[in-house]
């Protein structure tokens, strides 16, 4: 029997697909599937994550920079995925990670998941992808997937490029875009891909001796490259973007990459320069993470100038505040000087936003494109390719999706509906700059409450809950924070002006949007943290409802650790809603945004 014989051909028919599971993909089809369409998710690879993976084991950065600038981490689904992973693995294990990253898809009603299922073809009817040819390994099956829109969230804008998509790749000219860092003359480079390792300490003299094929590091290799944490291995190991392509010649790169790998350990043994007698090499990354590749067309390209001034458009669906990281074309083998650092870090003085227009495709009329490949220049890839703000693109595109399927539009013809759009990514916990929240469902804010508290300091009165924004910005409060907990539980309630009916409750506490979260390898960011959660989170509290001051239903929660809870319950006719925190993960006050109430009918309740 030939492979033909044996390849099972299966057909499946969907709303929306997504392909690539990194965190763009994974957000967009949790998304989707959230508000009830019908998704498919499909991943080449043996699970989720992209970068953020067990097998390249990149932290997930994005506009809090590390914890340089404050008030900035992403919420929404990506801001769940990392506190699902605080809460369930202290231990830092990038395999645990892996499986909560695929329970969150796999136990997702209304998403399928697909994993070591490759992309092969694409079937067009004009210009629109009517489907996809995709094999997966593991079964020997040939899937054709079948769906009204797709989302291509690869990293290599890989779907798009099948589909005939306008893509470009590489660095455009100062003159394209008026860029001040762009180059004076347009190329094909792009930033490198890099092999991460870690090391184990035996406890004892380890010796290693440099495999002859390996190659020898010196100071001049190095310039001023930074050797810190001798546990985890260097962004900096990084080749390609130059005469090497990060795509047609990824496996080249990632041998060559490997020799350097083991020259760099060979280099913090042997040189004399670091206590390292008792490291050993525990972990070489399989593959190499990858930086940039194809960038997908839409109707807006975002650039330079947009991060520049902090532009906060009118159809902003995402945020992003990344440094204008620009690594140096070549990696380890650029011709550069000494001083050479293998990037430059082009500072972004503000958090910038970016519009629903990047997030699709100018020719294809079904087709999403996300991740790094969204619509951006060079220098704004350079900010934007970091997980985190990929993860929020990713959840606009999945939310984005979700319109599309219900009124049957292109993803184009979604830009008439941005206002409702936004007002979901918000509902959703994303984070949209310039655009305050308006909460057309909320009970509380449709027919207004009188709100106390026992206690409140300074700037954190109980009043400020249910604001323009549920989180910190610009150093504004827009919270209840309470007086000290050490003087027993605080509570903040919210008297209607009439009684009604209520079955659900949206809480959203505090985490701390300035503090890492992110699994890492550095054991400096982890003892950042300082405990097992963001020290202001609420951990414990009761939420009691009430009419005519008789309690009607209470409800306790213990070792919450989540910023966002939903309670949905029968309805209940009330007219008073106590909050009583109880303990936080550290922190002396209680801490709340947003206290709102729903009556959802069972057709409209996600």
């Amino acid at each position: 029997l030939n492979r033909g014989d044996t390849m099972k051909k299966i057909k499946k028919a969907y709303d929306f697909i997504v392909v690539g599971g990194g965190l763009s993909g994974l957000c967009a089809a949790i998304a989707a599937a959230r508000h009830g369409v019908h998704t498919a998710l499909i991943q080449n690879r043996a699970m989720l994550g992209g970068n953020a993976s067990s097998e390249i084991r990149v932290h997930i950065n994005g506009a809090g920079r590390n914890d340089g600038y404050h008030n900035a981490i992403e919420s929404g689904i990506v801001l769940e995925l990392m506190m699902e992973n605080m809460k369930r693995n202290p231990q830092n294990s990038y395999a645990v990670h892996d499986k909560i990253l695929w329970e969150k898809a796999f136990f997702q009603q209304n998403l399928d998941l697909y994993l070591n299922t490759n992309l092969q073809e694409a079937h067009m009817e004009g210009k629109a992808i009517r489907s996809v040819i995709a094999v997966q390994n593991t079964t020997e099956t040939e899937f054709e997937f079948e769906a009204e829109l797709f989302a291509d969230t690869t990293g290599d804008a890989t779907l798009a490029d099948l589909a005939g998509a306008d893509y470009t790749i590489g660095r455009e000219a100062r003159s394209t875009y008026g860029e001040s860092l762009a180059p004076e003359v347009a190329d094909n480079h792009t930033m490198g891909n890099t092999v991460l390792f870690s090391t184990v300490d035996m406890g004892k003299p380890v010796p290693f001796h440099r495999p002859d094929w390996a190659y020898e590091i010196t100071e001049e290799i190095l310039g001023s490259r930074i050797i810190d944490e001798l546990n985890k291995g260097y962004w900096w190991i990084e080749l390609g973007g130059d005469h090497r392509s990060t795509i047609s010649d990824a496996e080249d790169i990632q041998v060559e990459l490997i020799k350097y790998v083991y020259g760099v350990f060979d280099y913090i043994k042997n040189s004399g320069k670091f206590e390292a007698s008792s490291l050993t090499l525990d972990w070489i990354a399989p593959i190499p993470g990858k930086r940039e590749s194809r960038r997908g067309y839409g109707d807006y390209v975002l650039t330079q100038n947009d991060i520049d001034c902090a532009r906060r458009f009118e159809g902003a669906v995402a945020y992003g505040g990344w440094t204008m990281d620009a690594h140096t074309i070549g990696g380890l083998e650029a011709k550069s000087s000494e001083k050479e650092k293998g990037t430059v870090w082009n500072p972004v003085d503000d958090i910038y936003t970016i519009p629903y227009r990047c997030i699709y495709s100018r020719n294809i009329e079904n087709l999403y494109v996300g991740g790094r490949a969204i619509s951006a220049s060079h220098m704004a890839l350079s900010s934007t390719r970091v997980m985190g703000t990929c993860a929020v693109i990713g959840q606009a595109i999945g939310t984005a999706a979700s319109i599309a399927v219900e009124k049957r539009l292109t993803p184009r013809q979604v830009n008439a509906y941005i206002p409702k759009l936004q007002q979901m990514l918000i509902r959703d916990d994303c984070y949209i700059p310039g655009i305050p929240t308006n909460d057309t469902e909320d009970l509380i804010s449709g027919m207004g409450a009188q709100i106390d508290a026992s206690s409140f300091v300074p700037g954190g009165e109980p009043e400020n809950i249910n604001g323009e924004y549920a989180r910190r910005v610009n150093e504004r409060e827009y919270a209840w924070i309470s007086g000290p907990l050490d003087d027993g539980p605080q509570w903040i309630r919210l008297k209607l002006s009439e009684p009604t009916s209520i079955n659900q409750i949206l809480l959203r506490f505090d985490p701390d949007f300035s503090k890492p979260m992110f699994i890492t390898t550095s054991r400096c960011f982890l003892e950042k943290r300082r405990a097992e959660m963001p020290e202001k989170l609420t951990k414990s509290y009761t939420l009691s409802l009430k009419k005519d001051g008789v309690l009607k239903k209470s409800i306790f929660v213990n070792d919450n650790y989540q910023r966002v809870n939903l309670h949905c319950f029968e309805p209940i006719y009330m007219d008073e809603i106590l909050l009583r925190i109880i303990d936080t993960y550290g922190d002396p006050h209680g801490r709340i945004f947003e206290i709102r109430a729903y009556y959802k009918n069972s057709r409209s309740s996600k």
